[in-house]
C-alpha cells in the first residue's frame, strides 16, 4: 500500500465486511477510477460472482469468465462429487477428506479418520470455509495419502488457445497448507510430465480458459488423479516464471486486454515451451511457532533483515514497524530462490535462511532449516558437495511433515526451534 497512488478505505475490520464483500470491493474499483481489477489470489479470487460485478460495473477482470470460474473454480462442479458426507464414508470407507468447495490455502479442509468424527468435521469445514470464502459448501472424497501433489501452470486466451507453463511440485504441506513449493516438479518422469500436460490442456480447453490457472493432480509412482482447477494466480507462480521466463502476472494483463497467448514473452510459438533448465524453490515465510505446533503469532515485525544474492527474491508486503493480524494470513513474505540445477537450488536457500532475520514475531524459519538437513527432501544427494542427482529417492509426501519429519525430530532441534521464537520474540518481550 506504501507504493500505492491512492488508496480507499473498506470501513470495517471483519474479512466478511471487506475482502469478502463483494460490493464494497467494486465499489472502491469504481470509485478509483480502475479499468480493470486483477483479484490476486485468496478471498474473492474464484467468486464468479464478484467477477461479475466487476464487469457489469464496466471493468475488465483479469481472469476467466464467470462462468468459467463456476465450473471449474467450483470443485464440486470440476468433480461431479454429490454424496451425503456419512454415507459416502460408510460406503467408501476412511479416511476421507472434506473440502471447502471455494476453498484453498488448507483451510476448509479437513481429515477424518474415525467414523464418530464425520459430522463434526463437516459442519466445522461448512463454518471455516464460510468465514474464509464467504460460502460454506463443501465436498467429500476418498483421502490419498503418501502421493505428490503436482500442479500444471496454464495460460489461456480469448481464441481458444489453451498452454502449459511448467509444472510445480507442492507435497510439502502442514495441514494441507503448502509450505515449500519448487519448479520443475524434481524426479518425474518425462513421459509422466508430458501426460499431465496434456491433460491440464484438455480439462482447460474443454471449458474455454481464459487468463492464468493452475490444474491440480495427485501423483504416485504409477498413477495421476486430477484434483482441481485453482481458477486464479497462485502464491507459488513466481517458481514458475523463475524457470521458464514468462511472466504470468504480465500474461494475464495482456490476455485480458485481448491479446493471444503467443503474444506472451516466451510464449511466442504457441506450444508448451521447452524447459529453459534451471531450478526454482519457494519458501512461505509465515508468523507461525513451529515449536507449538505451528500455531499464527500475530504481533508486531519489530525487525527485518532480507537476504540478498544471486538467485534470490525476496516478495514481501511487510516492512519493520508493520503488525500482523490475527484477521488474516499469516505469511509474511516469499522467498523465491533460482539456480542452476536443484542442487545448487538448496545451496543458495540454505544460504538466503540463514541470512534471513527477523524478531518481533516467531516464523517458519527453523522448520525451513530442518527440511534442507532432511535426506527425504534432499532425495539422498550429497547437494552440498556437488550436483549428481543420478541417485536421488525423492521421499517427501503431502502428509510428510506430520507423518515422517515431525515424530523423527530430535527433541534438541524441537528445542532449538523454541529458542529460537524465544529469540524472534526478544525485542518485544523487553519492550512489553
Amino acid at each position: 500500500m506504501r507504493l500505492a497512488d491512492e488508496a480507499y478505505a473498506l470501513g470495517a475490520a471483519e474479512t466478511a465486511d471487506t475482502y469478502l464483500n463483494i460490493d464494497a470491493m467494486a465499489s472502491a474499483a469504481v470509485r478509483a477510477h480502475a479499468d480493470a481489477v486483477h483479484p490476486g489470489h485468496g478471498f474473492l479470487a474464484e467468486n464468479a460472482d464478484f467477477a461479475q460485478a466487476v464487469i457489469d460495473a464496466g471493468m475488465v477482470w483479469v481472469g476467466p469468465k464467470p462462468e468459467t470460474i463456476r465450473v471449474l473454480g467450483s470443485k464440486v462442479a470440476a468433480r461431479r462429487i454429490a454424496a451425503e458426507v456419512v454415507e459416502f464414508a460408510r460406503e467408501h470407507g476412511l479416511p476421507i477428506a472434506i473440502k471447502a468447495v471455494y476453498g484453498g490455502g488448507g483451510r476448509g479442509l479437513k481429515v477424518v479418520h474415525e467414523p464418530d468424527e464425520v459430522a463434526a468435521a463437516f459442519e466445522s469445514a461448512m463454518h471455516e470455509a464460510e468465514v474464509a470464502f464467504g460460502n460454506g459448501d463443501c465436498f467429500v472424497e476418498r483421502f490419498l495419502a503418501r502421493l505428490w501433489h503436482v500442479e500444471v501452470q496454464v495460460l489461456g486466451d480469448q481464441f481458444g488457445t489453451v498452454l502449459a507453463v511448467g509444472t510445480r511440485d507442492c507435497s510439502l504441506q502442514r495441514r494441507n497448507q503448502k509450505l515449500i513449493e519448487e519448479a520443475p516438479a524434481p524426479f518425474l518422469a518425462a513421459e509422466t510430465v508430458r501426460e499431465l500436460e496434456r491433460a491440464a490442456v484438455a480439462i482447460c480447453s474443454r471449458a474455454h480458459y481464459e487468463s492464468a490457472g493452475t490444474v491440480g493432480f495427485l501423483v504416485d509412482d504409477g498413477t495421476m488423479s486430477f484434483m482441481e482447477v485453482n481458477t486464479h494466480i497462485q502464491v507459488e507462480h513466481p517458481v514458475t516464471e523463475a524457470v521458464t521466463g514468462v511472466d504470468l502476472v504480465a500474461a494475464q494483463l495482456a490476455i485480458a486486454e485481448g491479446a493471444p497467448v503467443e503474444a506472451v514473452p516466451g510464449l511466442e510459438s504457441g506450444v508448451t515451451p521447452e524447459p529453459r533448465g534451471g531450478h526454482a524453490m519457494e519458501f512461505r515465510i509465515n508468523a507461525e511457532d513451529p515449536s507449538l505446533g505451528f500455531v499464527p503469532f500475530p504481533g508486531v515485525v519489530e525487525s527485518l533483515q532480507v537476504p540478498t544474492g544471486p538467485g534470490i527474491r525476496f516478495d514481501s508486503g511487510v516492512a519493520a514497524g508493520d503488525s500482523i493480524s490475527s484477521r488474516y494470513d499469516s505469511m509474511i513474505a516469499e522467498l523465491i530462490v533460482k539456480a542452476s540445477t536443484r542442487a545448487e537450488c538448496l545451496r543458495r536457500a540454505e544460504r538466503a535462511l540463514a541470512e534471513l532475520h527477523i524478531h518481533g514475531v516467531p516464523t517458519v524459519v527453523p522448520f525451513d532449516k530442518a527440511v534442507l538437513e532432511s535426506a527425504d527432501f534432499g532425495a539422498g544427494a550429497d547437494w552440498r558437495a556437488d550436483d549428481d542427482v543420478s541417485n536421488a529417492n525423492f521421499r517427501v509426501y503431502t502428509r510428510w511433515i506430520e507423518e515422517e519429519l515431525l515424530p523423527n525430530l530430535p527433541s534438541e532441534t524441537l528445542e532449538d526451534w523454541r529458542r529460537a521464537g524465544e529469540r524472534a520474540m526478544g525485542e518485544r518481550r523487553r519492550a512489553g
